[in-house]
């Protein structure tokens, strides 16, 4: 009886087959098309040919400029994050007029600009109008990562620069004092996840601030008139000490500032991180996991300091027929 039920159910199955296989094909029916992440149509050899040189020349004025300055490197790794924040990753950070992204006082403490052009320059000389300044500033924040001691990894070529870029559309970036889910959301809508937003915090273990962006912490934390009670009170007195003005520079990681190491991460464990938005990642519990993680294995933030690096690289990338290869940095292409 088992053996009839078994053999009867699989003749009902395969009877549902051939009538499925045999059912006339609806040719009017809508295709449907998934669009294509641009992201996808970045290329490692996009200059094989084009312009065999260009990293090597990125490269090697990268490695001139940190070689004079050392704070130039966080500075190239910060400008690069600034510049995909916005419209992403293509070059509008760098446009220079009245009411552009880099005209913005969000914008008033960046550098690095003058490491783009010299090397935009050079590639001028060398490979005219073919190397983009989206390249450029994506390379030059993976070389600058690498001349600090952190990780290498492949950059992907071919993005092309924007032609807009608006003052009031940069005051989207983060500045230090926003809370851990107005953090997660503004990565979301990037593209980007919790351990995103955790490893490429990381970065702040290179780089200074001003201390007009911690003072809150300092004196009136959320208008209290008292500092921020997560500070260590050692460490609380030292930048009390060091802020007189604030105009004045402090560095975000205190103990190891010239090192790229996750020193950082096992600063906020000890209360040490100078900024709100650093701080707060170890008292949530949605990046708190993360930030023990790196804290405890170096070799896990190195890999994934790569891995999130690429995907802030490939945020909204214009390719094929949007944008243009500018002839300058600075200025979009007379038509």
């Amino acid at each position: 009886m088992m053996k009839k039920c078994c053999y009867l159910a699989i003749f009902v199955l395969l009877f549902h087959l051939e009538f499925l296989a045999i059912q006339p094909v609806n040719a009017t029916a809508k295709r449907v098309v998934v669009p294509q992440n641009p992201a996808n149509y970045l290329s490692l050899t996009y200059y094989l040919n084009k312009c065999p040189d260009a990293e090597g020349i990125i490269q090697q004025k990268v490695g001139a400029w940190i070689q004079r300055d050392f704070t130039l490197a966080a500075s190239l790794i910060r400008l690069h994050f600034h510049d995909c924040a916005v419209r992403g990753c293509d070059a509008s950070i760098l446009l220079n007029y009245k009411g552009s992204e880099r005209s913005s006082y969000v914008s008033s403490t960046l550098r690095g600009f003058q490491v783009i052009d010299d090397i935009k320059a050079e590639l001028e000389k060398r490979c005219p109008r073919t190397v983009s300044c989206a390249d450029i500033l994506t390379a030059a924040a993976r070389d600058a990562t690498v001349f600090a001691g952190g990780p290498f990894w492949e950059v992907p070529f071919g993005r092309k620069d924007g032609r807009i870029s608006l003052a009031k559309e940069a005051e989207v970036v983060p500045q230090g004092h926003e809370n851990v889910t107005a953090l997660i959301e503004f990565f979301q809508t990037k593209g980007l996840n919790i351990l995103d937003l955790v490893t490429l915090s990381g970065a702040h273990t290179i780089g200074r601030c001003t201390c007009g962006a911690i003072l809150n912490r300092l004196y009136n934390f959320n208008g209290t008139k008292n500092p921020d009670p997560s500070l260590n009170t050692s460490y609380l007195n030292l930048l009390k000490k060091r802020c007189k003005r604030s105009t004045d520079l402090v560095y975000l990681d205190v103990i190891t500032p010239r090192t790229f190491d996750t020193v950082f991460y096992t600063n906020l464990q000890r209360k040490v991180g100078l900024l709100t938005t650093d701080q707060e990642l170890y008292s949530d519990q949605r990046t708190l996991p993360f930030v023990e993680a790196m804290a405890s294995q170096p070799f896990l933030f190195q890999n994934q300091f790569i891995v999130s690096m690429t995907n802030l690289g490939n945020v909204q990338v214009l390719t094929g027929n949007e944008g243009e290869i500018r002839a300058n940095c600075n200025y979009v292409n007379r038509r």
